[in-house]
């Protein structure tokens, strides 16, 4: 499924071009249980759907080290290799459980600048299906104001759909 998934025509309207690519995750993913292969899965096929994400990744919660993420499957630059809850855009996600849209980093206070490219960004919490947080997802824009509503709501859906379900 994933080489029909690269030559797949998207819809240009941002919401269309989530909902087409949230139906070709679930395809592909269709019976795989394996956490990791989901995660590299999500990661690929996203960062290929939009031209604004630059870094497009997870950070899993790291079981032996309480109230830390260590980098996870991801597309792009060198990410940071590890995040404290409550630190940056990514930490402050995973300290609060809440999808986090920041149109400029620069002014997000403690951002953590892994890349100097990074202008906006979006990190969505991930829960395992008890409810649990797993990872938090996280993409970087070097356009300013790069996300919305309208990404916060879908990836929410796919993360929810591919994780929690």
């Amino acid at each position: 499924m994933a080489e029909a998934f690269n030559d797949l025509i998207l819809p240009a309207d941002k919401a269309a071009r989530y909902g087409a690519v949230a139906e070709e995750i679930a395809a592909v993913l269709d019976g795989e249980p394996n956490l990791t292969a989901r995660m590299a899965t999500v990661a690929s096929m996203l960062a290929a759907t939009f031209d604004s994400y630059f870094w497009t990744g997870f950070y899993v919660v790291d079981p032996d080290r309480p109230r830390e993420l260590v980098v996870g499957p991801y597309q792009g630059t060198l990410g940071c290799l590890r995040i404290a809850y409550g630190r940056g855009v990514c930490g402050a996600a995973a300290e609060s459980g809440q999808t986090q849209v920041v149109a400029d980093v620069h002014a997000f206070p403690g951002h953590i600048a892994c890349d100097s490219r990074s202008a906006s960004e979006i990190v969505v919490p991930v829960f395992g299906k008890g409810g649990e947080l797993i990872a938090v997802f996280d993409v970087d824009s070097a356009e300013p104001a790069a996300f919305d509503e309208t990404d916060a709501a879908w990836l929410q859906t796919i993360l929810r759909d591919t994780f929690s379900v």
